[in-house]
C-alpha cells in the first residue's frame, strides 16, 4: 500500500477509505467527509454563510475598529475588533461559534447600530454559528473505538481545516479567547475517558 502524504487532501483520504474498506464506506464517514468538504469551500463556493458575513467589511463598525473608508472606498483599520470563539459539540456535531466582545463581555443578544459592537448589526440566530461538521461527535467515538487509518486521517484533516479558518479570522480580528476543546483535544479527551 502506498504511504499517505504528510498532509493528505480530502480526496486522497476518501480514496484511502475506499481502499481499506473495500469500497464499503460507512454512512457516518460519508456524512463527516461531506461536511468537511463544505467547510473547506466555505469562502469560495456556495451560499452566503455566517463565516462570510463575519468577514464582510460592509458590516464592520469602522468606529470600533478605529477605521475609515477613503475616497476610493478602501477600508483602512488602525486596530482589530474583539471577538471570542467557542468550539461547541452537540447532537448535530461540531460547530464553531463566534461572539462579539463589548467591554470584555461576550454578546449573545441582537445588536444593531451600537458603536461599541464590532459589527453594525449582530443577530446570533443567524451569525453566531460560523459552520458545522455534522456527526463529528459520533464519528470521533466511532474512530476511537473501531476506526481505521482513513478515519484517523479524516479526523486530522477536520482539525487542520478548522484551524485554517480560525487563522483567517485572526488576520482580521483580535480573538480574545477560544473556549472549549478543539477537535484534537476532543479526541484526546475521549481517549482519556476510555
Amino acid at each position: 500500500m502506498k504511504k499517505m502524504p504528510k498532509n493528505p487532501s480530502l480526496k486522497e483520504i476518501n480514496a484511502l477509505k475506499k481502499k481499506v474498506s473495500w469500497g464499503d464506506v460507512s454512512a457516518i464517514y460519508h456524512i463527516v467527509s461531506s461536511s468537511i468538504s463544505d467547510v473547506e469551500t466555505i469562502l469560495t463556493h456556495g451560499f452566503d454563510s455566517a463565516y462570510k458575513q463575519l468577514l464582510n467589511k460592509n458590516n464592520w463598525n469602522l468606529d470600533n475598529f478605529g477605521g475609515y473608508k477613503d475616497d476610493n472606498g478602501i477600508i483602512h483599520l488602525t486596530s482589530k475588533a474583539k471577538i471570542m470563539l467557542r468550539h461547541h459539540y452537540g447532537d448535530r456535531g461540531y460547530e464553531l461559534h463566534c461572539y462579539p466582545v463589548i467591554n470584555g463581555e461576550r454578546i449573545v443578544r441582537d445588536i444593531k447600530n451600537d458603536y461599541r459592537c464590532p459589527f453594525k448589526y449582530w443577530f446570533p440566530e443567524s451569525m453566531q454559528m460560523l459552520f458545522r461538521i455534522n456527526s463529528l461527535v459520533d464519528f470521533t467515538i466511532y474512530s476511537y473505538q473501531i476506526g481505521d487509518e482513513a478515519d484517523m486521517e479524516l479526523m486530522k484533516h477536520a482539525f487542520i481545516c478548522v484551524e485554517k479558518l480560525i487563522d483567517i479570522l485572526k488576520e482580521f480580528f483580535d480573538i480574545v479567547d477560544i473556549k472549549g476543546y478543539n477537535i484534537a483535544e476532543f479526541y484526546q479527551e475521549i481517549h482519556n475517558r476510555h
